[in-house]
């Protein structure tokens, strides 16, 4: 059985992170797609999140813009990346550049490759070039793909990680794949760490999940105050497990940033990013993606970095008075997260359908008893 995982990076972050100096042992999806067995478009994809910089549009399976700045603001290409990934499941690109770029060109000539001299069109004053063709990443990957998933194109279960935006696009894609009749009856899983939309970005794709979805499992950020930075519980199927899970943190704290502040700078809160990388690690396990490194950790191990969570509450609290985007907003104190397109109080999302039922309301003092629902 072809089990394909997808790794959706967050807003700014990319497949590299795993070696950003601001996460101190690599940002979680990048480290997590770093470390998965297997071969590349036919079992697994890592996809740069919106504002990265583009740094993959000459791979992608459909035709990607350089959104620029609207991409961190407002996650546009994020429909691009999910296009993208629908179409590295079908195994069928629905475009692709044939084209030598000016560095590719000049690569090859510097190489001393014989290939033509670029060729100048129109008047002098607006000349551009053509600097010829090649075979396309995209017909590369479609071929390997169609050799390498022997039991047929379409994959048998798919598992999508993502962090930010990147675990709205797990929405996104679920629900894409839901209306695609060549692609609804896969089962899906998904495991999220707090997945922000942003602004204007509460649409029925994001905010909810389908019967394809077989299991949902989340992290999120107790202690994140930036506006703008409302997380997404996704109203769910009646048949799809949920277990969500209260984190002390930052957005950030929850995929390996160690900082005081949760953003940047000195600091050694390495808790919250180890033990959301060691379930992800077992979740991914448990559904058939098959890792090469794991942390591995023991349930003392677990429960004595929630103790060291409960020692260290005092700095958790204060990265409360940060904010990435400056304004700070809250809800009686606590954080404000959006129940699907419902804006409400952290703690309050909490029983049905939940597993278990405390939901955020969560103590963080349980320990790795709290996790024995996706053990």
């Amino acid at each position: 059985m072809t089990t394909f995982t997808i790794f959706f990076c967050g807003t700014g972050s990319t497949k590299y992170d795993n070696l950003h100096k601001n996460y101190w042992n690599g940002e979680l999806v990048a480290t997590l797609a770093n470390n998965i067995a297997g071969h590349e478009f036919a079992e697994w994809i890592v996809i740069d999140g919106p504002g990265s910089g583009n740094m993959q549009a000459d791979e992608l399976f459909t035709e990607s813009k350089g959104f620029g700045w609207t991409g961190t603001a407002f996650g546009k290409g994020w429909h691009e990346n999910v296009q993208h990934a629908l179409n590295i499941i079908r195994g069928q690109f629905d475009w692709q550049r044939t084209k030598l770029s000016e560095a590719d060109y000049q690569r090859l000539k510097r190489a001393d490759v014989p290939i033509p001299d670029a060729q100048a069109h129109g008047s002098w004053f607006w000349r551009q070039y053509d600097y010829g063709n090649r075979i396309s990443p995209q017909e590369l990957q479609q071929q390997l793909i169609k050799n390498l998933r022997k039991d047929g194109l379409i994959p048998k279960q798919i598992n999508l990680v993502g962090w930010s935006r990147g675990g709205v696009s797990c929405h996104m894609l679920a629900n894409a794949l839901m209306a695609n009749p060549e692609t609804r009856q896969i089962p899906v899983n998904i495991f999220a760490v707090d997945p922000v939309p942003g602004p204007l970005n509460y649409q029925l794709e994001k905010v909810s999940l389908g019967s394809n979805v077989k299991e949902y499992v989340a992290f999120y950020a107790r202690d994140e105050r930036s506006k703008g930075f409302s997380c997404i519980i996704p109203k769910t199927d009646a048949r799809t497990k949920v277990s969500i899970f209260p984190m002390a943190g930052r957005h950030a704290s929850l995929v390996g940033n160690a900082s005081l502040t949760g953003a940047s700078g000195p600091g050694d809160l390495t808790e919250p990013g180890t033990i959301v990388r060691h379930y992800a690690e077992v979740c991914l396990s448990r559904w058939g993606t098959k890792l090469q490194r794991k942390l591995n950790l023991s349930a003392i191990d677990v429960s004595r970095l929630h103790q060291s969570v409960v020692m260290h509450e005092a700095d958790f609290i204060k990265m409360r008075n940060h904010s990435y985007t400056v304004l700070r907003e809250d809800h009686k104190t606590e954080r404000y997260v959006s129940y699907a397109d419902k804006g409400t109080g952290f703690s309050m999302v909490a029983g049905t359908p939940f597993k278990p039922a405390q939901g955020l309301a969560a103590t963080l003092a349980k320990g790795n008893e709290a996790y024995k629902d996706i053990c």
